[in-house]
């Protein structure tokens, strides 16, 4: 059976759903070797999908928040699991920055609303409201993602692979959304030793039972996402031009653009107490943004980074960062590098050229890109200012070097086996912008995902928890917060094995077994004979023999007028006796489970039989009945079981309880 999670990643703009599928613990390691087994739990992002606004504006009007806005989301998620397995389905909502802001009060009175609504009206797994539905710390979200990056890359579970020197194999990870920024790495050794108390221990669980530690450097910036310091930015030139009301230059503004101070376009000389219009001067765009980094805050505790924020010293020859979020939209948007790996030098002449264009010039090109109108225009507006600030924070802020593809950089970066592997992954750099890693979205939920999956796994000797806290030398930190599942055991007595993708991230499935394929060949082979004298006779005397057998058995049980079987097969469903006990895992729409649902309330009306107790009992196949042999699914892998073909063995699929369970199987 596959495992089902669901997270809702409450941020300041929208609230984006993510349904997550995983094999079970217990079937995975049954059939993995060794290497295969010392690896964590394979998941799949089965489907994520965004509304907006983000669930903050309902601060005031809580009893809304379900109806209006959480309801699109959680059909979604409806619509992709199994109803079976709904009760089994642990849902999260996790809330970020855009609900950081809110007063205290307002976030517990939203919460509860939130909680109150999920229990009264879905059966998802909810059992304690506190660790289910919450607001994260910046610094939490930024320990997800850095668990999800690293995940994804192999950083994880082939660690030779991703060797970078210094005995590190881990990347680091750089998110900026609208409202914080966060920073998540771990230190080389002697920056790990040396700020230990800083430090946050990471435990995973692989699926032989073993366990993974990991030292990270987390912290985020509230105020540093790029709308937030937009804001900021906007309230500094109103100082620096006065209280007077009128028009403020804009050097972060395309040449001729004329916006209110929250960023609404102005068209022409259109009366407006104060307004701000674009120099497009790019340069001055980018000296005007760097006070906004709080270089000059004090710093209690050496080294320091944004406003005197204490971060270990990065270490670039072995901490190598990807960026996700408005690193990535910010570089691939509106200017859309088209080169996989990211050039400073490249990028900023590019962001130069389009920010010192006529307003004009820029409008009547939006046709050419994606979206609506109104979007293009929007994201044109906010770009070179988003561009400055991407800049200042990743080159003044955090130190990543000021190098280009057409440079030699000034100190060993790129030089080992690891990065020219993951450079087929779009990450050879310091600094790589990203978006997905084999197909799969790079987000910070992923890695939420991933400790309550790896929290399934039984441990092998050592007891301790899969979670995080701070790395006080405790094997369980005073403030560890649990992955929130519980290990899965493995039902002896369960013999059916639902076979799931051998590489489930990126979509891989094993090639379907080649004996049905021989199968079908001999079928086919004996077909052919059956025309022929000799064939015929053989045949001909194999089914009297097997028709008598049958019979004999028949009338013993119910007598001389009793219904033979194969007539109750012959007015009934084949499948119902054939399949049973086989329920199919995978569906594309919330009426998985009630397809079974339905089947249950249909069952064929015949006598009860316990067939278990004759081995020269043998219903017809589906293939003597309709030429075809009859397939199911199970997490998207066709069941390579054709025991109904083996004449002559017992039959398990005639008993009373396999019968119960049988469904009518599905077409591929």
């Amino acid at each position: 059976m596959c495992q089902y999670g669901v997270i809702l990643d409450a941020g300041s703009s929208g609230t984006r759903v993510y349904i997550y599928k995983w094999k079970d613990p217990a079937k995975a390691l049954k059939k993995a070797s060794a290497s295969e087994a010392h690896i964590l739990p394979k998941l799949k992002l089965h489907k994520s999908k965004k509304i907006h606004p983000g669930v903050s504006t309902f601060a005031e009007n809580v009893a809304s928040v379900g109806p209006d806005h959480l309801k699109t989301l959680i059909n979604t998620a409806l619509n992709e699991i199994p109803a079976s397995q709904v009760s089994e389905t642990p849902i999260f909502l996790l809330a970020t920055a855009g609900v950081r802001f809110l007063p205290k009060h307002q976030q517990t009175s939203l919460l509860d609303g939130i909680c109150t609504y999920l229990k009264a009206n879905t059966q998802f797994q909810l059992p304690d409201c506190a660790s289910n539905i919450q607001v994260i710390s910046g610094e939490t979200e930024g320990l997800y993602g850095w668990i999800a990056a690293n995940y994804l890359l192999g950083g994880f579970d082939k660690p030779d692979e991703h060797a970078h020197g210094k005995g590190h194999h881990t990347y680091g990870f750089l998110d900026m959304g609208g409202a914080s920024a966060q920073i998540a790495f771990a230190p080389n050794s002697t920056e790990a030793e040396r700020h230990s108390n800083d430090l946050k221990l990471v435990r995973l669980r692989r699926l032989d039972g073993s366990p993974a530690e990991y030292k990270v450097f987390t912290v985020s910036w509230l105020g540093f996402g790029a709308n937030k310091a937009r804001e900021r930015f906007v309230e500094s030139l109103q100082e620096q031009y006065g209280s007077a009301k009128g028009d403020i230059p804009d050097p972060c503004l395309p040449k001729g653009l004329r916006t209110t101070l929250s960023g609404k376009p102005l068209s022409g000389k259109a009366a407006s107490d104060d307004a701000l219009v674009g120099t497009g001067m790019f340069e001055e765009c980018l000296r005007k943004t760097y006070p906004l980094l709080g270089k000059d805050a004090p710093c209690d505790d050496e080294p320091c980074l944004l406003n005197g924020q204490h971060v270990p010293a990065i270490d670039f020859d072995v901490n190598h960062f990807i960026g996700v979020s408005e690193y990535w939209h910010t570089t691939h948007g509106v200017f859309g590098q088209e080169s996989k790996v990211y050039d400073l030098i490249a990028y900023e002449q590019e962001v130069n050229n389009f920010c010192s264009q006529d307003w004009s010039v820029i409008e009547n090109g939006l046709d050419k890109r994606k979206k609506t109108l109104e979007e293009k225009a929007e994201n044109a507006r906010e770009a070179c200012f988003k561009a400055s600030w991407l800049i200042n924070v990743l080159y003044e802020g955090i130190g990543i070097p000021r190098i280009s593809l057409g440079e030699a950089p000034s100190h060993k970066v790129n030089a080992t086996k690891a990065l020219e592997k993951a450079s087929d992954k779009g990450f050879p750099d310091p600094f790589q912008p990203i978006d997905t890693i084999g197909g799969v979205e790079v987000s910070w939920t992923l890695g939420k995902m991933v400790l309550y999956a790896a929290g399934q796994i039984p441990p092998k000797e050592s007891p301790l928890p899969v979670g995080f806290g701070s790395n006080t030398g405790s094997e369980i930190p005073a403030d560890f917060e649990f992955a929130g599942s519980k290990p899965l055991f493995s039902n002896i007595g369960d013999d059916h094995d639902d076979d799931d993708d051998d590489d489930i991230l990126t979509g891989r499935s094993k090639p379907f077994s080649s004996f049905l394929v021989v199968m079908l060949i001999l079928f086919l082979i004996a077909y052919l004979l059956r025309k022929t004298e000799l064939g015929s006779r053989v045949f001909n005397k194999f089914w009297r023999y097997r028709k008598a057998r049958s019979s004999s058995f028949v009338r013993r049980l119910f007598g001389r007028n009793s219904t033979p079987y194969e007539r109750i097969l012959e007015e009934g469903d084949v499948a119902e006796f054939e399949l049973g006990g086989t329920e199919s895992d995978e569906t594309d729409g919330s009426d998985g489970g009630d397809v079974s649902r339905s089947v249950r309330g249909s069952r064929l009306a015949g006598p009860r039989l316990n067939f278990e107790r004759y081995d020269d009992l043998q219903p017809p196949s589906a293939m003597d009945r309709h030429g075809l042999v009859v397939r199911t699914e199970s997490c998207e892998r066709l069941a390579p079981s054709l025991q109904m073909l083996n004449a002559g063995r017992r039959s398990r699929t005639g008993s009373p309880t396999r019968l119960k369970n049988s469904i009518i199987p599905q077409e591929s």
